[in-house]
């Protein structure tokens, strides 16, 4: 299992996190979601590779924006 991590602008309450969390939850490889709404942190433990366009799609379809991608990982 590996955990990635990446910030996500635009959320801000309980009704944020539970959008996210539903989205992320349901790609491929993903075990488990946690959200910071106030930092906008979100950790995701996963044990298939995810790629930045498909998080960024699934949180896109939630109603926010991916604010960053970590730099040392390459779709």
């Amino acid at each position: 299992m590996a955990e990635l991590e990446f910030w996500v602008d635009g959320m801000s309450c309980a009704h944020c996190e539970r959008a996210v969390t539903a989205e992320l939850s349901a790609l491929d490889g993903v075990d488990d979601v946690r959200v910071d709404v106030v930092s906008g942190r979100v950790q995701v433990t996963h044990d298939a590779p995810l790629l930045q366009a498909v998080v960024a799609q699934a949180i896109h379809d939630a109603g926010y924006e991916l604010r960053s991608w970590p730099t040392d990982l390459h779709d």
